[in-house]
């Protein structure tokens, strides 16, 4: 994961989150809404978060464009 880009800190002006990366933040946001959207993927925790993460790198990625 050291090659990962994590976006930097969510939260930058010192909030209890402070250490919560840009990153794991989408990530969160990605998991709740594939949660809340797809039934298939609630009984599968480790494969929501993997789409999670890959909609949260892709959310990065279109950042740096």
């Amino acid at each position: 994961m050291s090659n990962t880009n994590t976006g930097g800190t969510a939260f930058p002006y010192g909030t209890a989150h402070a250490d919560m990366t840009l990153r794991d933040y989408f990530a969160a946001k990605a998991m709740a809404q594939l949660m809340f959207t797809s039934p298939v993927v609630q009984d599968d925790a480790r494969t929501t978060a993997s789409w999670a993460y890959e909609y949260a790198d892709a959310m990065l990625k279109a950042r740096e464009v």
